[in-house]
């Protein structure tokens, strides 16, 4: 099986999105992270989940999670409004130190595409087509396929077997 048979649509966001809306996208589609492109649709970061979440936590609290018992849920339930009117980009790292997402050949195996997945930690891949060699030749980014989620590999490598 090739990555461009796993490849899904996938929802993506932009740096400039909005980091609740990304965040309503995240929870709404149960998804475990957000790819982030440019405006070329040229993969640039994924948004894990975990990341909005951390996000949501007062760093004092991530300092010492036992203040969370004093917070009070009506504070608690406010605590999304502070993500409002923020972009995307206020939830990555600067981008120095940004690494890109992992990008997978649409002719991958689906081991390559498990093994780049380990190795990157990262709960989806995006599905590149176009040889580099070819597409770059001309002058052309790759063209994005889609999305191989981490839960979708897993279940087509357990149907396999």
């Amino acid at each position: 099986m090739r990555a461009r048979e796993l490849a899904e649509e996938y929802p993506s966001v932009t740096l400039d999105s909005d980091i609740l809306e990304a965040a309503r996208l995240l929870a709404g589609r149960r998804l475990p992270g957000l790819l982030v492109v440019d405006d070329r649709d040229q993969p640039q970061a994924v948004l894990p989940a975990s990341q909005l979440v951390k996000l949501l936590v007062p760093g004092y609290v991530i300092e010492d999670p036992a203040l969370a018992r004093v917070v009070d849920e009506e504070h608690a339930d406010r605590l999304c409004q502070a993500l409002a009117g923020r972009p995307v980009s206020d939830a990555l790292p600067p981008e120095r130190e940004r690494h890109k997402p992992p990008t997978a050949d649409a002719e991958d195996t689906a081991l390559e595409v498990a093994a780049l997945m380990a190795h990157e930690r990262s709960p989806l891949v995006a599905v590149m087509e176009g040889p580099a060699d070819r597409s770059r030749a001309r002058g052309a980014p790759p063209r994005m396929l889609g999305v191989i989620t981490a839960p979708h590999l897993l279940d087509r490598l357990l149907g396999e077997t």
